[in-house]
């Protein structure tokens, strides 16, 4: 028997229609390429939406047909992020950090046949603009004159008549949005979000014991929206009616620190290198900017460091919380708040359960397998990570190679090593291929880098494995050092030997200017390894 309910789509113009009839009048906020500040609503930047939405359809894009954007964070990019999922079409949001080549190929295996492009970037466009093949390129900026071949944005949206929009009626199940993971082995593959998906990310990291946004938040976009639809952000802030504050190209610690400031900032969100700027800005110059609004910050991309946390946390009174998550999962897979059991008085150890990397949201579920097969939630013991939900990929688009990505039962393989107490917090332990092998037990470089990265000379530390002849892999530090400050290679050994075994501990530190880093900002371990495997001859470990 079938329930009696209505069978209400759950897509992106639902969520609009919201957000238009209760909230706008909230703020969204743009700081502009000369550091001045553009001041919108989400009414206005809906009304713009359907404006661009029926210029788009004029240059012939049709539902399904991908647009792709070439964009920092700021109003506009906003705006395609409404109007090309409202008219049924699919949004293609281009990693601005990647190579020419790799941006060529994503936008050729995406199909991607319209471009809007931020001024700043026909640079970078041109680069690899052949290979896309664009028919049409829409440029972006507040200077009205336009490369000869391409449309100017504004005179495009000047020349559009808003009423001429008609909303579609969108299957939930139609694409939406995608993006391409930024992987270090391999090539890019391509992740399609639904409508449905979008939706139900949206509530799930709206809840409480998520994001935990309401109307009266606003929300510093830090996490590019050029990355994994930043972290759902803008649809997350519409659903629930909350502010948002672009920094747009200046997402340097200085320029956030005064947008939390002027604009009130209660919530934000990005990986650990913004944090640790922000951190660095924030001890050089205590007091200087009023944070007592900012009562969120998301730390999430790549293990947050415990020095890190507790430098937020300690010194500044701010509250940060570690997150994973994924592309493949829309992407925000688990988030560290504290359960009833954890948080009571009597239960103690705070501050190691906070460390981890969270619980998982509504609608997901985790398990871990090893060789075994599925291992026990206890905190100790370590498997593959594996997940399935509501939001999580079933496929990637049009794969040219097949690599096991998805057990027989449907769950996806993350291809993180991970453990998840009783409590159900995971804790990652490592990539099953940045886990050293070394005579026949497994070292975590994560473990390692964490210890590292709280010493109080250490800004920055990678851990890779070399080979050995005798141990098959060894652990080979990458460490970089703050300003001012020196530690010798014996000091750190001597740090990390207070917490791991002596087998545990580097048999090499290298000191660098900085670690090699992929597009979204995590350590490019594949790069570190390729320049340091053959530089050390091995040694008597243990």
């Amino acid at each position: 028997m079938r329930g009696l309910t209505m069978d209400y789509q759950l897509t992106v113009p639902a969520i609009l229609r919201r957000t238009e009839a209760l909230f706008a009048s909230r703020p969204v906020v743009s700081r502009r390429p000369d550091h001045s500040l553009h001041r919108a609503t989400y009414g206005a930047c809906l009304r713009r939406a359907r404006r661009l939405a029926v210029a788009l359809e004029r240059l012939g894009v049709e539902p399904g047909d991908r647009v792709a954007t070439l964009c920092w964070n700021h109003h506009r990019h906003l705006e395609a992020y409404f109007a090309i999922p409202m008219m049924g079409a699919v949004l293609h949001t281009l990693n601005l950090r990647l190579h020419p080549d790799e941006l060529g190929y994503i936008a050729a295996h995406a199909g991607d046949g319209v471009i809007l492009v931020d001024r700043s970037l026909l640079m970078l466009l041109e680069q690899f603009r052949a290979r896309a093949r664009f028919r049409e390129v829409i440029v972006i900026g507040d200077d009205e004159a336009t490369p000869v071949g391409t449309h100017n944005y504004e005179r495009l949206l000047a020349g559009s008549d808003e009423s001429a929009f008609r909303g579609r009626d969108i299957d939930e199940h139609a694409a939406a949005a995608m993006c391409y993971t930024s992987g270090t082995t391999g090539r890019p593959k391509g992740v399609l979000y639904s409508h449905r998906a979008l939706a139900l990310h949206s509530m799930a990291t709206a809840m409480a014991d998520g994001f935990a946004l309401r109307e009266a938040d606003v929300v510093l976009a830090v996490v590019p929206m050029f990355h994994a639809n930043a972290w759902g952000l803008p649809f997350t802030a519409a659903l629930v009616g909350a502010g948002l504050v672009f920094p747009g190209e200046h997402p340097d610690p200085r320029s956030l620190l005064e947008l939390c400031q002027t604009e009130g900032v209660t919530f934000s969100a990005g990986v650990p290198t913004v944090w640790l700027g922000v951190l660095e800005e924030l001890d050089a110059a205590p007091g200087k900017y009023d944070l007592s609004r900012l009562h969120t910050i998301v730390i999430g991309g790549a293990a947050a460091p415990e020095s890190l946390m507790l430098g937020l946390e300690e010194r500044h009174g701010l509250r940060p919380l570690t997150s994973w998550g994924m592309t493949e999962l829309a992407p925000v897979g688990t988030l560290g708040r504290l359960c009833a059991e954890v948080d009571a008085p009597e239960a103690g150890g705070h501050h190691f359960i906070r460390m981890k990397q969270g619980r998982p949201g509504a609608w997901l579920e985790l398990r871990l397998r090893n060789q075994t097969g599925e291992v026990p939630w206890d905190g100790v013991t370590m498997g593959e990570l594996e997940i399935r939900g509501a939001y999580v990929a079933a496929a990637y688009y049009r794969p040219e190679e097949e690599g096991g990505w998805f057990t027989e039962d449907g769950w996806f393989r993350t291809g993180d090593i991970a453990s998840i107490d009783p409590f159900g917090y995971l804790e990652i332990r490592d990539r099953t291929k940045d886990l050293i092998k070394s005579g026949g037990e497994w070292i975590s470089s994560v473990a390692l880098e964490g210890a590292l990265m709280s010493h109080p000379a250490v800004a920055e530390a990678a851990v890779v494995a070399v080979p050995h002849p005798r141990w098959l892999e060894r652990p080979v530090a990458a460490v970089v050092l703050r300003e001012g400050r020196t530690v010798s290679p014996l000091e750190l050994r001597a740090h990390l030997g207070t917490r791991f075994p002596e087998w545990w501990l580097p048999d090499y530190v290298v000191f660098l200017p900085a670690i090699p880093r992929t597009s979204t900002g995590k350590f490019l371990k594949s790069a570190l390894r390729d320049s340091l495997r053959d530089h050390f001859p091995p040694t008597h470990s243990p």
